[in-house]
Protein backbone atom coordinates (compact mmCIF):
# COMPACT_ATOMS: atom_id res chain seq x y z
CA UNK A 1 0.00 0.00 0.00
CA UNK A 2 1.54 3.56 -1.05
CA UNK A 3 1.44 6.59 1.50
CA UNK A 4 -2.14 8.85 1.31
CA UNK A 5 -2.51 12.20 1.88
CA UNK A 6 -5.28 13.03 4.15
CA UNK A 7 -6.37 16.47 3.81
CA UNK A 8 -9.00 17.17 6.64
CA UNK A 9 -11.31 20.09 6.45
CA UNK A 10 -11.52 22.91 8.56
CA UNK A 11 -9.04 22.02 11.53
CA UNK A 12 -7.20 24.15 13.95
CA UNK A 13 -9.49 27.11 12.92
CA UNK A 14 -12.97 28.27 14.05
CA UNK A 15 -12.30 26.29 17.73
CA UNK A 16 -12.16 23.00 16.22
CA UNK A 17 -8.76 22.19 17.54
CA UNK A 18 -6.52 19.44 16.50
CA UNK A 19 -3.41 18.72 17.50
CA UNK A 20 -1.12 17.22 14.88
CA UNK A 21 0.76 15.03 17.94
CA UNK A 22 -2.43 14.06 18.33
CA UNK A 23 -4.04 13.35 14.98
CA UNK A 24 -0.85 11.25 14.52
CA UNK A 25 -1.84 8.80 17.50
CA UNK A 26 -5.04 8.73 16.51
CA UNK A 27 -4.25 7.03 13.04
CA UNK A 28 -1.85 5.14 14.04
CA UNK A 29 -4.54 3.42 16.78
CA UNK A 30 -6.36 3.02 13.45
CA UNK A 31 -3.69 1.59 12.04
CA UNK A 32 -1.85 3.34 9.59
CA UNK A 33 1.92 3.22 9.07
CA UNK A 34 4.46 5.82 8.08
CA UNK A 35 2.71 8.46 10.02
CA UNK A 36 3.43 12.31 9.87
CA UNK A 37 1.88 15.51 9.60
CA UNK A 38 2.66 18.81 7.70
CA UNK A 39 1.58 22.28 9.26
CA UNK A 40 -1.00 21.99 11.88
CA UNK A 41 -4.01 22.75 8.86
CA UNK A 42 -5.10 19.31 8.92
CA UNK A 43 -2.50 17.33 6.46
CA UNK A 44 -1.60 14.10 7.08
CA UNK A 45 0.52 11.36 5.10
CA UNK A 46 0.25 7.69 5.82
CA UNK A 47 0.13 4.06 4.67
CA UNK A 48 -3.17 3.27 6.15
CA UNK A 49 -4.27 -0.22 6.77
CA UNK A 50 -6.74 -1.57 3.81
CA UNK A 51 -8.74 0.24 1.69
CA UNK A 52 -8.30 3.89 1.87
CA UNK A 53 -11.88 5.19 2.11
CA UNK A 54 -13.20 3.05 5.06
CA UNK A 55 -9.54 4.40 6.50
CA UNK A 56 -10.63 7.85 5.92
CA UNK A 57 -14.87 7.06 7.18
CA UNK A 58 -12.85 5.39 10.30
CA UNK A 59 -10.26 8.64 10.96
CA UNK A 60 -13.39 10.90 10.44
CA UNK A 61 -15.61 9.17 13.21
CA UNK A 62 -12.85 8.74 15.47
CA UNK A 63 -12.05 12.48 15.39
CA UNK A 64 -15.23 13.28 16.21
CA UNK A 65 -15.91 11.16 18.87
CA UNK A 66 -12.52 12.20 21.01
CA UNK A 67 -12.84 15.80 19.63
CA UNK A 68 -16.20 16.49 19.25
CA UNK A 69 -16.93 17.59 16.19
CA UNK A 70 -17.07 16.29 12.78
CA UNK A 71 -14.97 17.03 9.64
CA UNK A 72 -14.43 15.37 6.48
CA UNK A 73 -11.79 13.23 5.49
CA UNK A 74 -10.48 13.35 1.99
CA UNK A 75 -6.97 11.39 1.08
CA UNK A 76 -5.38 11.65 -2.60
CA UNK A 77 -2.53 9.45 -3.75
CA UNK A 78 0.59 11.52 -4.62
CA UNK A 79 -0.42 10.86 -8.40
CA UNK A 80 -3.95 12.12 -7.92
CA UNK A 81 -2.70 15.73 -6.31
CA UNK A 82 -0.10 16.02 -9.17
CA UNK A 83 -2.66 14.92 -11.88
CA UNK A 84 -4.51 18.26 -10.19
CA UNK A 85 -1.64 20.31 -10.05
CA UNK A 86 -1.12 19.42 -13.99
CA UNK A 87 -4.87 20.53 -14.69
CA UNK A 88 -4.75 23.43 -13.06
CA UNK A 89 -6.10 25.40 -15.03
CA UNK A 90 -5.13 29.18 -14.57
CA UNK A 91 -2.33 31.04 -14.45
CA UNK A 92 0.04 31.13 -11.56
CA UNK A 93 -0.17 34.62 -10.70
CA UNK A 94 0.95 34.27 -6.94
CA UNK A 95 1.18 30.42 -5.92
CA UNK A 96 -0.10 31.45 -2.44
CA UNK A 97 -3.92 31.95 -3.76
CA UNK A 98 -3.66 29.64 -6.31
CA UNK A 99 -5.76 26.46 -5.01
CA UNK A 100 -6.75 22.60 -5.37
CA UNK A 101 -9.96 22.12 -3.47
CA UNK A 102 -10.25 18.69 -2.98
CA UNK A 103 -13.72 17.49 -2.77
CA UNK A 104 -15.59 14.71 -1.37
CA UNK A 105 -17.00 13.48 -4.37
CA UNK A 106 -17.43 15.07 -8.19
CA UNK A 107 -20.60 17.21 -7.89
CA UNK A 108 -23.51 16.85 -9.80
CA UNK A 109 -23.11 18.58 -13.71
CA UNK A 110 -26.22 20.59 -12.61
CA UNK A 111 -24.46 22.15 -9.91
CA UNK A 112 -21.12 23.10 -11.41
CA UNK A 113 -23.19 24.60 -14.50
CA UNK A 114 -25.28 26.53 -12.18
CA UNK A 115 -22.34 27.47 -9.98
CA UNK A 116 -20.37 28.65 -12.28
CA UNK A 117 -22.66 31.11 -13.21
CA UNK A 118 -22.25 32.57 -9.76
CA UNK A 119 -19.90 35.98 -9.55
CA UNK A 120 -17.15 35.98 -6.82
CA UNK A 121 -15.50 39.36 -8.64
CA UNK A 122 -11.78 38.45 -9.67
CA UNK A 123 -11.90 35.14 -8.31
CA UNK A 124 -11.62 32.31 -11.05
CA UNK A 125 -12.77 28.70 -10.18
CA UNK A 126 -13.31 25.25 -12.33
CA UNK A 127 -14.69 22.00 -11.22
CA UNK A 128 -12.24 19.40 -12.90
CA UNK A 129 -13.42 15.64 -11.62
CA UNK A 130 -13.23 16.00 -7.47
CA UNK A 131 -11.38 18.94 -7.44
CA UNK A 132 -12.05 22.46 -7.50
CA UNK A 133 -9.47 24.61 -8.94
CA UNK A 134 -9.31 28.48 -7.98
CA UNK A 135 -7.11 31.48 -8.18
CA UNK A 136 -8.31 33.93 -5.80
CA UNK A 137 -7.27 37.54 -6.68
CA UNK A 138 -6.33 38.87 -2.80
CA UNK A 139 -6.28 35.26 -1.11
CA UNK A 140 -8.40 33.12 0.83
CA UNK A 141 -9.27 35.21 3.38
CA UNK A 142 -10.80 38.02 1.31
CA UNK A 143 -12.74 36.22 -0.75
CA UNK A 144 -16.66 35.26 -0.93
CA UNK A 145 -15.63 32.23 -2.37
CA UNK A 146 -15.26 30.27 1.12
CA UNK A 147 -16.10 26.35 2.33
CA UNK A 148 -20.15 27.07 2.77
CA UNK A 149 -20.79 28.89 -0.09
CA UNK A 150 -18.51 25.94 -2.03
CA UNK A 151 -20.39 23.04 -0.18
CA UNK A 152 -24.06 24.67 -0.96
CA UNK A 153 -23.00 25.33 -4.74
CA UNK A 154 -21.48 21.98 -5.49
CA UNK A 155 -23.80 19.85 -3.35
CA UNK A 156 -19.81 18.11 -1.81
CA UNK A 157 -18.02 19.29 0.79
CA UNK A 158 -14.45 19.73 0.25
CA UNK A 159 -11.05 21.19 1.55
CA UNK A 160 -8.28 23.87 0.15
CA UNK A 161 -4.58 23.78 0.00
CA UNK A 162 -2.71 26.16 -1.82
CA UNK A 163 -0.61 25.02 -4.94
CA UNK A 164 3.12 25.35 -2.69
CA UNK A 165 1.04 23.38 0.20
CA UNK A 166 0.17 20.55 -2.51
CA UNK A 167 3.82 20.70 -3.96
CA UNK A 168 5.22 20.07 -0.51
CA UNK A 169 2.67 17.21 0.33
CA UNK A 170 3.37 15.25 -2.67
CA UNK A 171 7.54 15.57 -2.29
CA UNK A 172 6.83 14.48 1.43
CA UNK A 173 5.11 11.07 0.50
CA UNK A 174 7.75 10.49 -2.03
CA UNK A 175 10.27 10.78 0.60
Amino acid sequence: MATRIVLIRAVNVGGAKLPMAELREVATGLGASEVSTYIASGNLLCTPPGDPAEFDRALEKAIQERYGFFREVISRSDTDLEAALAAHPFDIVEPKYSYVYALTGTPATTAVNEFATKDFGADVFEVIDDNLHIRYDAGAGTSKLTAPVIAKGLGVQGTGRNLRTVQKLIELARA
